[in-house]
């Protein structure tokens, strides 16, 4: 049998049994494994995760056993289709062959003759034990969602979030936010937060999508990608708005939760924090309208830049929020822990110095390993914050994009001491009170500022990591 003749029998079957057609995934699965693809290669192909691909083909073999009377699997499904064949059975004789067992729970359908499967009556009477466990499987199986998580990285380790990730569970499943940022300096773990995140809550939506915006998609792009995954009642509009229109009305007809990465890469290099490029401009008129618009979903916007609209927004509708996320603080002896670094009682003040940063610590503790016997104590006792080649290689990602004034007020902050005020800072560069306040307005949105407030005086400086990479950045000059 060819997948398409397989495709038609199995759905005819499960039809008549549960009254429902076969799903776009299931499908998959079957003509994959039909192909001799494992359950890696559907989830490739699909854009599914390969246990959610694995989940999905076992509640089709516990089905098609329960239907068929016979034991089906992974394994051995593409011979019991070449029995089938043999049979010449399709699927209106198999159908018609169906008797219920008069002695067992009826939901229970035998649908093989007994000199097709010998083993029919032995495995129907162990199914039979098992049938109401399955239809509670089933019933729980309505609560997975659709996933296409195909374009996240993949994570090996998670560190401490707590706290972040009971605070995001709250603004969506309680406070029903429709539109949430979630701000941090590269490397400090917004994408591995919220793929947590989507462990935890996903049995709460229909769909979750993952998409990133590295390679700044227009919105045209975006809404096109996005629609491909819901079920078409019609073919996707050429036109925006219409693209727009209907994908807010899958919002609302159903529970979704929608993550889009790397926002920042939409935004201008050497313009101010959060300012769009000419064509990604609508996406901000999107954004709004994911706002304002009422639906039972949730867009989250990772981004190392905070976008001017959502700045906007959130000092009046309740149902947009952000979260930066902040040092990861002690959960990051755990890097240390896995490298094997020795020293313990001066981790602290190594993940003080490299701001709890993940990344930056595991860059950090990489050249510990090999530079410094694993001896943190060693790596402390050089007087300059040492940056590793990985670890500049990161922050060289950041620095082009700021405008040249913000460039002298870092430069400025580098030379200083300790923290300083406004005043203090407009005292030291020459720019005018406009220039002043927009630019450090803008490197707050970048985050790259460490601010204190002290009794009533906000204070403006550099972390140590930073500051460093500035300095050395102008000794190279």
């Amino acid at each position: 049998m060819n997948s398409t003749e397989v495709l038609e029998l199995v759905d005819d079957l499960i039809f008549a049994k549960t009254g429902k057609h076969l799903e776009d995934l299931q499908k998959d699965v079957l003509k994959g494994t039909i192909e001799g693809k494992t359950y890696s290669d559907i989830a490739e192909d699909s854009g599914f995760s390969e246990s959610h691909v694995k989940n999905v083909g076992q509640e089709l073999w516990n089905l098609l056993s329960l239907i068929l009377g016979e034991k089906i699997s992974k394994t051995n499904f593409k011979g019991i289709c070449e029995k089938i064949k043999r049979q010449n059975f399709s699927s209106a004789i198999i159908l018609g062959n169906c008797h219920t067992n008069p002695t067992a729970n009826t939901n229970n359908i035998n649908i093989f003759p007994v000199n097709i499967f010998p083993d029919r009556e032995r495995y129907c009477s162990a199914t039979l034990t098992r049938s109401p466990t399955y239809l509670e499987n089933s019933q729980e199986s309505k609560n997975q969602p659709q996933l296409y998580l195909a374009e996240a990285p993949k994570i090996f380790n998670f560190y401490d979030r707590s706290s972040e990730l009971t605070t995001l569970e709250n603004w969506i499943l309680k406070d029903s936010s429709r539109l949430i940022a979630l701000l941090g300096i590269s490397g400090i773990g917004k994408t591995t937060l919220t793929l947590q995140l989507i462990k935890q809550i996903k049995t709460n939506f229909n769909y979750i999508i993952y998409r990133s915006l590295r390679f700044s998609p227009t919105l045209d792009e975006t809404l096109t990608k996005l629609l491909k995954k819901f079920p078409q009642e019609a073919d996707i509009s050429q036109n925006i708005e219409t693209k727009i229109s209907q994908l807010l009305n899958y919002l609302n007809q159903y529970r979704c939760l929608i993550i889009l990465d790397d926002l920042q890469m939409l935004f201008c290099s050497g313009k101010i924090a959060g300012q769009y490029q000419t064509e990604s401009e609508n996406y901000q008129i999107f954004f709004q309208l994911i706002a304002e618009m009422n639906h039972q979903s949730c867009l989250i916007l990772n981004s190392r830049e905070k976008p001017i609209e959502i700045a906007q927004l959130e000092t009046k509708n309740n149902s947009v929020r952000s979260l930066i996320l902040s040092n990861l603080g002690l959960g990051a002896k755990q890097i240390l822990d896995n490298h094997k670094l020795s020293d313990e009682e001066t981790w602290e003040n190594l993940i003080d110095i490299y701001q709890g940063n993940p990344r930056w610590i595991e860059f950090t503790a990489t050249m510990i390993q090999e530079l410094f016997d694993s001896s943190v104590a060693k790596f402390l006792q050089w007087e300059k914050v040492i940056l590793s080649e990985s670890l500049v290689a990161e922050l060289d990602k950041i620095f082009p994009r700021i405008t040249q004034n913000e460039q002298t007020i870092i430069i400025q902050l580098a030379q200083e001491n300790q923290p300083v005020t406004l005043h203090q800072i407009d005292k030291t560069v020459e720019l005018s009170t406009s220039d002043l306040l927009n630019s450090i307005q803008s490197l707050k949105r970048r985050l790259l500022l460490d601010i204190k407030q002290e009794d009533k005086t906000t204070y403006f400086s550099l972390n140590p990591v930073l500051k460093q990479y500035v300095i050395w950045k102008e000794e190279e000059r």
